[in-house]
C-alpha cells in the first residue's frame, strides 16, 4: 500500500503552518477628556429624571433658610454672609449629601464592577459624575442669589462671579462626598457622612463669622466652601478686593484638585475589592 501526501490530493487539507501569526496588537487607552464627557452625558442622563425634585429641594431650602436669617440679619457685612452662604449652600447639598449616597449605593450594589469593566481611566468616573450632579446646582444657585440679593438689598452687579464660585466650591464638596460614598463601608454611613457635611457647610457658611466662638471659626476655615462662600461675599462691597478673591478661588481650586485626587483613589481601591 502506497501512502499519497494530503497536499497533492485536489481539495485535501492543507498544511497547518508551523508557527501562529504574532497576538494582534491591543488599541491606544481611551483618553481622560473623551472618556470624561462620555461618562458626564451618561450621568446627566441619568439623573435628569430626578432633576426638578433636586432643584426644588436643594433651592426651597436655601432660599427658606435666607428668609429665616432675615429676621435675624438687616444688612451690612451678615447680610453679605447670609446671602452668599446660602447660594453656596445649593452647591453642598448636591456635593456633598447626594453624591456621597450615590457612590455609597454604587458600591454597596455592586455598579462599580460596571465601570470597573469600562475602558475609561478611574478619575474620568469621578469627575464625570461630579460634574453631572453640580450642573443641577447652577439654576437653584443663580435663583437664591438673586431672591437673596433682593431681600437683603444687596447689589446685583457681581452676580457672574457665580459662574467662578461654583464649579471651583463643587469640585472641592464633591471630591469629598464622592470620597466618603466610596470609603463607607455601608451605605448609611455615606449618608450620614452626607449629612453631616452639609450640615457643617449650613451652620459654617450661612452663619455670620463675627458672631462665632473661635474655635468654631477654626472649624470654618477647615470647610473648603467657606473660602467659595468668602469669595462671593467679598464681591457685594463697593470696592471689592479682587486679589483677596482670587486667593480664596485659588484655595477652592487647590482644595479641589486634592480631594478629587483622594475621591479617584478611593474608586480604585473599592473598584478591585
Amino acid at each position: 500500500m502506497s501512502v499519497v501526501p494530503a497536499e497533492v490530493l485536489p481539495g485535501g487539507a492543507r498544511a497547518v503552518p508551523e508557527t501562529a501569526p504574532g497576538a494582534a496588537e491591543l488599541g491606544p487607552p481611551a483618553r481622560l477628556w473623551p472618556s470624561l464627557a462620555a461618562v458626564y452625558r451618561a450621568q446627566l442622563s441619568r439623573a435628569r429624571v430626578a432633576r426638578i425634585p433636586l432643584l426644588f429641594v436643594a433651592t426651597f431650602q436655601s432660599v427658606g433658610i435666607a428668609v429665616m436669617m432675615r429676621g435675624v440679619v438687616d444688612s451690612g457685612r451678615e447680610a453679605q454672609s447670609v446671602v452668599a452662604g446660602s447660594s453656596v449652600l445649593v452647591v453642598a447639598y448636591v456635593a456633598l449629601n447626594l453624591l456621597s449616597q450615590y457612590f455609597g449605593q454604587l458600591r454597596a450594589s455592586g455598579g462599580l464592577d460596571h465601570y470597573a469593566t469600562l475602558p475609561v481611566p478611574p478619575a474620568a468616573v469621578v469627575l464625570g459624575a461630579a460634574a453631572a450632579y453640580a450642573s443641577f446646582t447652577v439654576p437653584g444657585t443663580l435663583v437664591t442669589a438673586v431672591f437673596g440679593c433682593v431681600l437683603f438689598g444687596l447689589p446685583l452687579s457681581n452676580l457672574w462671579i457665580l459662574l467662578a464660585v461654583v464649579p471651583l466650591a463643587g469640585a472641592a464638596l464633591a471630591g469629598l462626598g464622592a470620597a466618603c460614598g466610596l470609603l463607607a463601608p455601608r451605605p448609611e454611613l455615606a449618608t450620614l457622612l452626607g449629612q453631616l457635611g452639609m450640615s457643617a457647610a449650613l451652620l459654617l457658611g450661612v452663619l455670620p463669622a463675627d458672631r462665632m466662638p473661635e474655635v468654631v471659626r477654626l472649624a470654618r476655615d477647615l470647610l473648603p466652601s467657606t473660602y467659595g462662600v468668602e469669595a462671593y461675599a467679598r464681591t457685594f462691597g463697593a470696592h471689592p478686593d479682587w486679589a483677596v478673591v482670587l486667593v480664596d478661588l485659588g484655595v477652592c481650586a487647590g482644595v479641589g484638585v486634592v480631594s478629587l485626587a483622594v475621591a479617584t483613589w478611593a474608586y480604585r481601591r473599592a473598584a478591585v475589592r
